[in-house]
Protein backbone atom coordinates (compact mmCIF):
# COMPACT_ATOMS: atom_id res chain seq x y z
CA UNK A 1 0.00 0.00 0.00
CA UNK A 2 2.95 2.32 0.67
CA UNK A 3 4.23 1.72 -2.84
CA UNK A 4 0.84 2.33 -4.46
CA UNK A 5 0.49 5.57 -2.50
CA UNK A 6 4.07 6.58 -3.36
CA UNK A 7 3.47 6.01 -7.08
CA UNK A 8 0.13 7.85 -7.01
CA UNK A 9 1.70 10.84 -5.24
CA UNK A 10 4.39 10.81 -7.95
CA UNK A 11 1.59 11.17 -10.55
CA UNK A 12 2.31 7.74 -12.04
CA UNK A 13 -0.33 5.77 -13.88
CA UNK A 14 -0.95 2.77 -11.67
CA UNK A 15 -2.78 -0.48 -12.14
CA UNK A 16 -2.86 -2.55 -8.98
CA UNK A 17 -2.32 -6.29 -9.34
CA UNK A 18 -3.37 -8.41 -6.37
CA UNK A 19 -2.91 -12.15 -5.97
CA UNK A 20 -5.22 -14.13 -3.67
CA UNK A 21 -3.32 -17.10 -2.20
CA UNK A 22 -6.57 -18.94 -1.46
CA UNK A 23 -6.46 -18.31 2.30
CA UNK A 24 -8.93 -16.50 4.56
CA UNK A 25 -6.50 -13.58 4.75
CA UNK A 26 -6.04 -13.68 0.97
CA UNK A 27 -9.77 -13.24 0.45
CA UNK A 28 -10.05 -10.40 2.97
CA UNK A 29 -6.96 -8.72 1.50
CA UNK A 30 -8.54 -8.94 -1.96
CA UNK A 31 -11.66 -7.16 -0.64
CA UNK A 32 -9.48 -4.53 1.06
CA UNK A 33 -7.52 -3.86 -2.15
CA UNK A 34 -10.68 -3.85 -4.29
CA UNK A 35 -12.38 -1.32 -1.98
CA UNK A 36 -9.26 0.89 -1.86
CA UNK A 37 -8.93 0.89 -5.65
CA UNK A 38 -12.66 1.34 -6.30
CA UNK A 39 -12.72 4.43 -4.05
CA UNK A 40 -9.85 5.94 -6.06
CA UNK A 41 -10.81 4.67 -9.52
CA UNK A 42 -7.56 2.72 -9.78
CA UNK A 43 -7.64 -0.11 -12.34
CA UNK A 44 -7.07 -3.54 -10.80
CA UNK A 45 -6.07 -7.01 -11.93
CA UNK A 46 -6.86 -9.93 -9.65
CA UNK A 47 -5.36 -13.38 -9.72
CA UNK A 48 -5.77 -16.46 -7.57
CA UNK A 49 -4.29 -19.91 -7.01
CA UNK A 50 -4.99 -22.08 -10.02
CA UNK A 51 -3.16 -25.36 -9.47
CA UNK A 52 -3.42 -27.51 -6.33
CA UNK A 53 -0.33 -28.02 -4.20
CA UNK A 54 1.38 -31.28 -5.06
CA UNK A 55 4.26 -33.41 -3.84
CA UNK A 56 6.74 -32.28 -1.25
CA UNK A 57 6.50 -28.63 -2.19
CA UNK A 58 5.94 -26.36 0.82
CA UNK A 59 2.94 -24.03 0.88
CA UNK A 60 5.33 -21.10 0.64
CA UNK A 61 6.97 -22.51 -2.48
CA UNK A 62 3.61 -23.37 -4.03
CA UNK A 63 2.24 -19.87 -3.38
CA UNK A 64 5.40 -18.26 -4.79
CA UNK A 65 5.32 -20.43 -7.94
CA UNK A 66 1.63 -19.70 -8.53
CA UNK A 67 2.10 -15.98 -7.89
CA UNK A 68 4.97 -15.72 -10.39
CA UNK A 69 3.15 -17.85 -12.96
CA UNK A 70 0.31 -15.32 -12.76
CA UNK A 71 2.52 -12.18 -12.69
CA UNK A 72 4.43 -13.41 -15.75
CA UNK A 73 1.12 -13.36 -17.68
CA UNK A 74 0.60 -9.65 -16.99
CA UNK A 75 1.66 -7.45 -19.89
CA UNK A 76 4.28 -4.90 -18.91
CA UNK A 77 6.39 -4.57 -15.81
CA UNK A 78 5.08 -5.57 -12.41
CA UNK A 79 6.53 -3.77 -9.37
CA UNK A 80 6.54 -5.78 -6.16
CA UNK A 81 6.93 -4.59 -2.60
CA UNK A 82 9.93 -6.78 -1.74
CA UNK A 83 12.12 -4.83 0.67
CA UNK A 84 15.44 -5.11 2.50
CA UNK A 85 14.03 -7.17 5.36
CA UNK A 86 12.72 -9.70 2.81
CA UNK A 87 16.24 -9.85 1.36
CA UNK A 88 17.79 -10.54 4.76
CA UNK A 89 15.27 -13.32 5.42
CA UNK A 90 15.77 -14.86 1.95
CA UNK A 91 19.57 -14.71 2.27
CA UNK A 92 19.40 -16.49 5.63
CA UNK A 93 16.87 -19.04 4.34
CA UNK A 94 18.94 -19.90 1.25
CA UNK A 95 22.18 -19.93 3.27
CA UNK A 96 20.69 -22.46 5.68
CA UNK A 97 19.90 -24.63 2.66
CA UNK A 98 23.47 -24.42 1.32
CA UNK A 99 22.93 -22.01 -1.57
CA UNK A 100 23.01 -18.41 -0.34
CA UNK A 101 21.21 -16.11 -2.73
CA UNK A 102 19.85 -12.61 -2.98
CA UNK A 103 16.43 -11.67 -4.28
CA UNK A 104 17.17 -10.43 -7.80
CA UNK A 105 16.14 -6.95 -8.89
CA UNK A 106 14.38 -8.43 -11.94
CA UNK A 107 12.77 -11.74 -12.74
CA UNK A 108 11.23 -11.70 -16.20
CA UNK A 109 8.69 -8.84 -16.14
CA UNK A 110 8.77 -8.52 -12.32
CA UNK A 111 10.94 -5.75 -10.88
CA UNK A 112 11.73 -5.05 -7.26
CA UNK A 113 12.93 -1.44 -6.90
CA UNK A 114 12.62 -1.37 -3.09
CA UNK A 115 15.12 -4.15 -2.25
CA UNK A 116 17.40 -1.74 -0.38
CA UNK A 117 14.52 -0.07 1.49
CA UNK A 118 13.93 -1.32 5.05
CA UNK A 119 10.38 -2.42 5.86
CA UNK A 120 10.28 0.24 8.60
CA UNK A 121 10.60 2.96 5.94
CA UNK A 122 7.56 1.61 4.07
CA UNK A 123 5.58 1.32 7.31
CA UNK A 124 6.67 4.85 8.24
CA UNK A 125 5.39 6.11 4.88
CA UNK A 126 2.00 4.57 5.64
CA UNK A 127 1.93 6.10 9.12
CA UNK A 128 2.91 9.61 7.92
CA UNK A 129 0.48 9.55 5.00
CA UNK A 130 -2.46 7.82 6.72
CA UNK A 131 -2.29 4.86 4.34
CA UNK A 132 -4.16 1.83 5.62
CA UNK A 133 -2.60 -1.58 5.18
CA UNK A 134 -3.12 -5.13 6.33
CA UNK A 135 -0.70 -7.48 8.03
CA UNK A 136 -0.85 -11.12 7.02
CA UNK A 137 -1.34 -13.21 10.19
CA UNK A 138 0.77 -15.99 8.64
CA UNK A 139 3.78 -13.71 9.24
CA UNK A 140 3.68 -14.99 12.83
CA UNK A 141 2.65 -18.57 12.03
CA UNK A 142 5.60 -20.84 12.76
CA UNK A 143 4.27 -23.54 10.45
CA UNK A 144 5.98 -21.44 7.78
CA UNK A 145 9.79 -21.34 7.63
CA UNK A 146 9.81 -17.63 6.69
CA UNK A 147 8.00 -16.88 9.96
CA UNK A 148 10.55 -18.82 12.01
CA UNK A 149 13.35 -16.98 10.24
CA UNK A 150 11.59 -13.60 10.68
CA UNK A 151 10.57 -14.06 14.32
CA UNK A 152 13.39 -16.17 15.78
CA UNK A 153 16.50 -16.30 13.60
CA UNK A 154 16.80 -12.73 12.27
CA UNK A 155 16.74 -11.20 15.78
CA UNK A 156 19.56 -13.56 16.82
CA UNK A 157 21.54 -12.78 13.66
CA UNK A 158 21.16 -9.08 14.43
CA UNK A 159 22.60 -9.74 17.90
CA UNK A 160 25.63 -11.34 16.26
CA UNK A 161 25.88 -8.63 13.58
CA UNK A 162 23.78 -5.50 14.17
CA UNK A 163 24.89 -4.29 10.73
CA UNK A 164 23.43 -7.31 8.90
CA UNK A 165 20.96 -5.19 6.92
CA UNK A 166 23.83 -2.96 5.77
CA UNK A 167 25.84 -6.03 4.71
CA UNK A 168 22.92 -7.39 2.67
CA UNK A 169 22.19 -3.93 1.21
CA UNK A 170 25.82 -3.66 0.02
CA UNK A 171 25.60 -7.14 -1.50
CA UNK A 172 22.38 -6.18 -3.34
CA UNK A 173 23.93 -2.98 -4.72
CA UNK A 174 27.12 -4.81 -5.75
CA UNK A 175 25.12 -7.62 -7.38
CA UNK A 176 23.00 -5.12 -9.29
CA UNK A 177 26.06 -3.16 -10.47
CA UNK A 178 27.84 -6.34 -11.59
CA UNK A 179 24.79 -7.53 -13.52
CA UNK A 180 24.39 -4.10 -15.12
CA UNK A 181 28.07 -3.97 -16.12
CA UNK A 182 27.85 -7.47 -17.59
CA UNK A 183 24.83 -6.45 -19.70
CA UNK A 184 26.65 -3.36 -20.97
CA UNK A 185 29.74 -5.42 -21.84
CA UNK A 186 27.78 -8.01 -23.81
Amino acid sequence: MAIVDFLLKGKKNVTVAHFDHGTDHGRSAKRFVADYCDQRSIPTIFGTIFAPKTGDKSWEEHWRDERYRWMNCILGEVITGHHLDDCVEWHIFTSLHGNSRLIPYRRDNVIRPFLTTPKSVLAGWCDRNDVEYLTDPSNRDERFMRSIIRQKIVPQCLRVNPGLRTVIKKKIISDYQNNWENKIAS
